[in-house]
């Protein structure tokens, strides 16, 4: 996993961000682990393993990597499993040897991370798993934490999902609100496509809306809480002429059966929004 890159994605500023806030850089006195400076000797050296405690699907190891390498360049680190692989409780994922207050340092910024990408991960793969055979796609949602967003919806992919839109930027998304201000939802739709938007995705939630939201130039249907049986109404009215998306109250319970409705894509904001950690510790050793 050396040399691990995530487009767009600064993972040098990332680890040297998320350490200087665990150390207390800028507050007075800060910028050091008091605990493993007064107590571990600084010669001390720790072997360590990292498991995890419950069935998962691990997301993040290679940020753990860097998190231990910032802080001691030549850590020995065996990665035992893939990036995205389904493991069972007990399963090692990582062993690592080196300096020991370096280890106890980068411990909790490392398994903080890996734990919330791979319950994100582990979450996506439930929901794929529970849309059965259906030609559907699961989406991820802009619904992340604010500075997570790249490795939240690099989570999501390891689970299984594809991205939808990455932020405000690559695709018009036209919702009631903005449709309450342009008037009409082919005045927003046209709006969108005057200006030369790539991509024209156009919310709808009732049937009435979606042939205005089609002549107008929309490339893409979002279908907002609408039930299975309107779904399908839907997807017949739509006919092939734009990719169509259902969205909002989606569950466990419920997607099976909008995924089978015919749908394009079914996007789930609880993905990244309601992920719980997974169970992933780490346990030490001295040398």
């Amino acid at each position: 996993m050396t040399g691990w890159t995530l487009d767009h994605f600064d993972i040098d500023a990332f680890i040297k961000s998320t350490l200087a806030e665990d150390l207390g850089a800028n507050w007075p006195g800060g910028g050091r682990d008091v605990t493993a400076e007064s107590v571990i000797p600084a010669d001390a050296r720790f072997t360590g393993v990292m498991d995890s405690r419950v069935n998962t699907i691990v997301a993040g190891l290679p940020l753990a990597i860097a998190f231990f390498r910032y802080l001691d360049p030549a850590m020995e680190i065996a990665v035992l499993v893939e990036e995205g692989q389904e493991v069972s409780s007990g399963t090692e994922l990582m062993r690592l040897q080196g300096n020991a207050r370096a280890l106890l340092t980068a411990e909790r910024s490392a398994l903080n991370t890996v734990q919330h990408l791979s319950g994100i991960a582990t979450m996506t793969r439930t929901y794929v798993n529970a849309m059965g055979n259906s030609s559907a796609i699961l989406l991820d949602t802009r619904k992340t934490i604010p500075g997570l967003r790249l490795l939240e919806k690099y989570a999501t992919r390891m689970g299984g999902a594809q991205n939808h839109r990455m932020g405000l930027w690559d695709a018009a998304m036209i919702k009631d609100n903005h449709i309450l201000v342009a008037g009409s939802v082919d005045k927003a739709v046209k709006r969108a496509r005057d200006a030369g938007v790539r991509q024209v995705i156009c919310e709808v939630d009732h049937l009435e809306q979606i042939e205005p939201a089609l002549t107008a130039g929309a490339d893409h249907i979002l279908l907002d809480n609408m039930d299975s049986a309107m779904l399908r109404r839907a997807v017949t009215l739509i006919d092939g002429r734009a990719k169509i998306e259902a969205s909002g109250g989606v569950t466990l319970d419920t997607i099976g059966d909008i995924a089978a409705s015919g749908v394009d894509y079914v996007s789930v904001g609880r993905l990244t929004q309601s992920a719980p950690a997974a169970d992933i510790g780490l346990d030490f050793t001295p040398l």
